[in-house]
């Protein structure tokens, strides 16, 4: 790819003292730095190791030297290096950042009395824009000794050290979430770290007990790897007798190993630290320009002729034209404004050089060799290239905590010389890096290609990687030795390190870090991507940045913010450290490092993993990039069957062998499992790999929050439409409406308005009408049941009749596509944007997909097809589609609004002039794992946000799903009595259950046989004239059982079990009975005792998955119930999951629990009072469970 911006003589910019360049100490990102001119550096020639260092500077003696470095602040033009003055000591042991909020009862870390040296560290003046907000930080740190302690404290004082250590020692436990393992992929914890002029020593287990111990020693430039107690490791080299070294010429350490880091970013780091932290969090704005698109397009052109194996100039001219019309680069270049013709001119210029290549060093009879010196002491050796074996190889190494995709994977001959005369020759797969800018040969360049030699190593252990410049033809070859490994590995260090610790623990909340220092030369950012992320963060981190400091670094910031006011900046401050801890949380949860920790029986129990497949039959290609596979299991395998398997239909996967030398092989889609068999769709074609054992681990794909970070930061740009959603939504300017509607509906419109206003209610009229007469926004509060996709429906068939363009998106594609199958019926056209294989069957004729396909050649064809349909639908996720470069909408219509987190809900309104949300705070809010973000506020949605301005919003509170009896609880809990029944109809409702009473009769007779058993409860519990039953189990008892999966309740699940079996014999279909539980493992238990065919139909799931959805019959199950007064958990504390769950009934709903432990919860005991004044409850006699009759089905 083209480096945009490259500067010349770029080996002056660089710094010679690698190893404090890519080691910066553990203090740099937090003190404020003075700045000081680049230093020049010298770049190795392809014979000599890529980084070179001051041998002195790396000696093993001379602490005085190593003093008086680290009391130099140096800075470099790459990254930011220094040291905070004063002591070291004090903060040896202390993280830089807060385990996430869930792990602190599982994790202290850090001793109470040692945090304050960590919230107190370098500047005391500078305060963040939200400190200052929020009225300042308090003190951190205890009030000195009170002269009754004083005896004790002294006594303290004197105690041993050891005994300091031991206590602190007792405080650490292993998290759930961390794996640790001994061996090639060993993780071990950091129990300790001392830390002493020269050197860094570690107390380290690789046990989940922590005993044994290990110890491991830094030096030689590692002891200024930023790495604390509770840290993760990987250790690479050798231990003696529990004792690890690491030096200058002996072993790695790898900081986080399980957080893989691209190779590109590790590359793009030397120049600039602080750009590539930026571009990991904000990762959509790498930006896009004619020269990256050209780029990837000759990179595309080069692969595919490397398939074929034909660089011909005919063949490399079809190529080329061919992907001129390919789909993806028509659209980025609707997206960019460049035409066909243009990008042909430039990419056919790049055809002869690469025919030019082929024919030397791969097509001819007698190859071009490739000289290279691998190591000082090794005789020369000559590669010749024989063979192009893959493109776009997948490679995930955590061993170095690496990833990359690899442009193309040669193979080569080596030939070495031997006693002078003799040669020997042996056959290796390299990785072949290739470039279309200017041929460099710089040391990013060759960073890139020595990464992918490293993370390779498993795979391949290839001795050298390739570096191919397309417009000239030429190739370097690039051999890396321990030293260049090292370097590299200590950059990437540094980069997790301020990566994973984007937040630090402050006395009373969390901070953001401070970033590396920003660049004191204005040329080098001057085509920054990451400009205005950059400036702003440092307006946030800290507040006095744009007044005082460095002139040149001063106009920087005023240049990029001067537009924003001191509001918006705290907006930005405060959202992304919300999304800041947030992240850190899903990270840290994240099971992606199952896939190479966890054997295949250990995942396989967890359900998240299906292990010994083998590829079976033909692999077929369903579409570009997409192709179908079928896997077979062992017989052995096979015998355990799948029920064990959580992986469904329609799950993300990720696909390794499993010996664990091919991880992440591929990515894509699960299409269906069984005992025998799995099919699923990936992103390459693994037919090459037909004799390998593989396994296939569930993957949530790339977690973190960076579409939240991008819309965050384009709301802070200086531009028209963001200066107006800056307006609405952080100044909350009231909207404005206009007077009447003649203004704004056509007359030729007015029939057929007219006509579609006929079938609705008064709330639903009332709605259209706010919404034609916004000139903002326009909120519609859709309460349980009252038909929000039928009023969005109806909303879009007006908007289109009056001419307006309609951008429609939600949260989910089912919400998308359920509004979308209603517009069907009515005859709407629309376009439907996103992957056909999340897209509902009868929706994908309509989609971009399906309508390239018949007629979509050209630029100006993809213009008509983006301009053709007014209705424009799609995920508030999928606004990165080169639409949106180009088009803007009347209106943008949100579903779901009020379960959308307030960064993502932002997306799809930069594109329309007015927007309209639909939601309902009193139901589920966004879903936010942190729990301290959670309290700073990260669960409002915009939805609510804006609420306060009741000139916008319109309630809808006519209902036509529950009767009056189960309405009557949501209007008790929730909406004081606004909710109503639509008819008469549907507020008596009830249960039809024909055979019902047989099956009294059958209990009548059961309790006449057996006079000790009490079956009121239950032929109570049956009657569909009681629609709402809440059954006590307090006297059951039914108590809970807490596991590892989660908490549980077996005998809510065989009452539940039994009360299906009789409601099912009375003649209830099981399709329209629902089974609601607010814990996952309960849902497990139930599911067990519902396997008979009897009850194939029946749904059961969380809240979550209900919401928008309903049956006749729900059963819900509330778990808790226990003797003990302990932690009550979060879910039952939340008053709109609560409102939820009781809304999904139609006709009746049975609820199970225990009233004696449900009390304690606010939202419950509500609930229950209501209950017990409309004498909704039936108390179950003691072990009710154990005297249910035997029926069977």
């Amino acid at each position: 790819m083209t480096e945009k911006g490259e500067v010349n003589k770029s080996a002056n910019r660089l710094s010679g003292p690698f190893k404090r360049l890519f080691s910066p100490s553990q203090e740099s990102h937090n003190a404020k730095k003075p700045r000081t001119s680049p230093l020049k550096a010298l770049i190795g020639s392809t014979e000599t190791p890529l980084f070179t260092a001051d041998p002195t500077d790396l000696s093993l003696g001379g602490d005085r030297k190593r003093q008086q470095q680290q009391q130099e602040k140096t800075v470099s033009c790459f990254t930011v290096i220094t040291e905070v003055e004063g002591s070291l000591e004090k903060d040896t042991c202390t993280p830089a950042a807060p385990l996430p909020e869930e792990s602190a009862e599982e994790l202290e870390v850090v001793p109470k009395e040692r945090t304050a040296t960590r919230e107190t560290h370098g500047d005391g003046n500078n305060k963040t824009l939200l400190d200052q907000q929020q009225g300042g930080v308090a003190e951190s740190g205890p009030a000195g000794p009170s002269e009754n302690s004083f005896e004790e404290s002294w006594f303290t004082d004197q105690m041993d050290d050891e005994a300091t250590e031991e206590k602190s020692k007792k405080h650490l436990k292993v998290p759930d979430h961390v794996i640790l393992s001994e061996g090639p992929n060993n993780r071990y914890l950091v129990l300790d770290v001392e830390e002493k002029p020269g050197h860094k020593s570690l107390t380290i287990s690789c046990c989940r007990s922590l005993l044994p111990t290990e110890t491991c020693l830094l030096k030689d430039g590692w002891e200024l790897t930023p790495v604390y107690r509770g840290d993760v490791v990987h250790l690479e080299g050798r231990s003696e007798g529990g004792a690890w070294l690491v030096d200058r010429e002996r072993g790695f350490l790898v900081l986080q190993p399980d957080s893989l880091i691209s190779g590109t970013s590790i590359s793009n780091s030397i120049r600039c630290m602080r750009r590539s932290v930026l571009g990991e969090m904000f990762k959509s704005f790498d930006g896009g320009s004619k020269q990256m698109l050209n780029g990837t397009m000759v990179h595309e052109v080069f692969q595919r002729a490397a398939s074929a194996k034909d660089f011909s100039l005919q063949k490399l001219s079809q190529l080329a034209d061919e992907a001129l019309r390919n789909h993806r680069y028509l659209g980025d270049m609707f997206a960019l404004g460049v035409s066909q013709e243009e990008m042909q001119q430039e990419l056919h210029e790049y055809l002869p050089s690469l025919e030019h290549w082929a024919n030397e060093y791969l097509c001819s009879p007698a190859p071009k060799p490739i000289s290279s010196k691998i190591r000082c002491q090794a005789p020369p050796a000559v590669f010749t290239l024989t063979e192009l074996a893959d493109i776009e190889e997948n490679v995930w190494s955590p061993r170095f905590g690496l990833k990359g995709k690899i442009d193309v994977t040669a193979k080569v001959r080596i030939q070495r010389s031997r006693n002078g005369s003799s040669r020997v020759c042996e056959e290796k797969t390299v990785p072949l890096e290739l470039k279309t800018g200017r041929e460099s040969n710089s040391i990013e360049h060759r960073s890139q290609v020595i990464l992918y030699t490293l993370m390779s190593m498993e795979r391949y252990s290839p001795e050298i990687g390739l570096l191919l410049y397309l417009k000239t033809g030429n190739m370097h070859p690039v051999a890396a030795g321990h030293m260049d490994h090292r370097e590299l590995l200590k950059l990437r260090n540094s980069l997790v390190h301020h990566i994973n610790h984007s937040v630090e623990k402050g006395a009373d909340r969390s901070r953001l870090s401070r970033l590396p220092d920003i660049l004191s030369s204005r040329q080098t950012c001057q085509y920054c991507p990451q400009k205005l992320n950059c400036a702003l963060y440092e307006r946030v981190v800290d507040s006095t940045s744009a007044d005082v400091g460095e002139d040149e670094v001063r106009a920087f910031l005023q240049q990029e913010t001067s537009h924003l006011t001191r509001p918006h900046l705290v907006y930005f401050a405060h959202w992304l450290l919300l999304c800041s801890l947030e992240a850190s949380t899903m990270e840290a949860k994240s099971g992606r490092k199952r896939v190479w920790l966890q054997s295949v029986l250990e995942s396989e129990k967890g359900g998240s993993c299906v292990g010994n497949l083998q590829l079976s039959g033909s692999v077929t290609a369903q579409s570009e990039g997409v192709f179908v596979h079928r896997f077979l299991r062992s017989a052995a395998a096979s015998q355990q069957g799948a029920n064990h398997f959580g992986l469904t239909s329609g799950d993300r996967i990720v696909v390794s062998d499993q010996e664990g030398r091919l991880i992440g092989l591929a990515t894509g889609y699960l299409k269906g499992v069984n005992a025998t068999s799995v099919s699923c769709t990936l992103d390459r074609d693994l037919s090459k790999f037909s004799g390998v054992s593989f396994r296939l681990d569930s993957d949530e794909g790339v977690v973190g929050l960076s579409t939240h970070l991008s819309n965050l930061s384009r709301l802070m740009e200086s531009s028209g439409d963001s200066e107006r959603l800056r307006e609405l939504v952080v100044d909350l300017r009231p909207p404005e409406f206009i007077t009447n509607l003649s203004s704004v509906l056509p007359r030729e419109a007015k029939d057929t308005v007219a006509n579609i206003l006929k079938g609705l209610n008064k709330p639903q009229k009332q709605a259209m009408k706010k919404v034609l007469l916004s000139k903002d926004f326009t909120l519609i509060v859709g309460m349980p049941g009252t038909g929000k996709t039928t009023t969005i429906c109806t909303l879009v068939r007006i908007l289109h009749a009056c001419g307006f363009s309609v951008l429609l998106t939600s949260y989910t594609h089912s919400a998308v596509d359920n509004i979308l199958l209603k517009l069907k019926r009515f005859r709407v056209g629309f376009l439907r944007l996103g992957q056909g294989q999340k897209v509902h069957p009868e929706i994908l004729p309509y989609t971009e997909e399906s309508m390239r396909r018949k007629d979509v050649h050209t630029l100006t064809e993809l213009q008509q097809l983006y301009s053709k349909e007014l209705v424009v639908a799609t995920t508030c996720m999928g606004i990165k589609h080169p639409i949106f470069t180009r088009r803007r909408f009347d209106f943008c219509i949100v579903d779901e609004a009020s379960q959308i987190s307030q960064p993502i809900c932002l997306g799809p309104l930069f594109y329309a002039k007015r927007f309209v949300l639909v939601g309902d705070h009193q139901q589920l809010p966004p879903i936010v794992q942190n729990q301290e973000a959670r309290s700073l506020g990260m669960d409002e949605s915009l939805f609510k946000r804006l609420e306060l301005h009741s000139e916008a919003v319109v309630q809808l509170n006519v209902q036509y799903r529950m009767n009056s009896q189960i309405m009557s609880l949501s209007n008790s809990l929730m909406y004081d009595g606004r909710l109503e029944c639509g008819s008469e109809r549907t507020a008596s409702a009830l249960l039809t259950l024909p055979s019902l009473p047989s099956v009294q009769s059958e209990l009548t007779s059961c309790s006449e046989t057996r006079p000790q058993l009490d079956l009121s409860w239950l032929q109570a519990a049956l009657l569909p004239s009681n629609p709402v039953c809440f059954l006590d189990c307090s006297k059951v008892p039914a108590l809970e059982s807490v596991e590892q999966g989660g908490v549980s309740n077996r005998t809510e699940a065989a009452l539940i079990h039994m009360m299906l079996s009789l409601l099912i014999k009375a003649g209830c279909k099981p399709g329209d009975i629902g089974v609601i539980a607010p814990y996952r493992q309960q849902l497990k238990c139930i599911s067990a005792l519902l396997q008979s065919s009897a009850f194939s139909g029946v749904e059961v799931n969380t809240v979550d998955r209900y919401q928008g959805r309903d049956k006749s019959l729900i059963v819900l199950s509330f778990v808790r119930s226990t003797a003990e007064e302990g932690n009550l958990g979060e879910l039952l504390k939340d008053w709109r999951r609560l409102n939820v769950a009781v809304t999904r009934a139609k006709h009746k709903l049975l609820m199970v629990g225990s009233a004696a432990t449900l009390r304690r919860y606010p939202p419950v005991e509500k609930l229950l009072q209501h209950l017990l004044q409309q004498n909704m409850i039936i108390q179950l006699p003691p072990a009710a469970h154990k005297a249910l009759p035997s029926m069977h089905l």
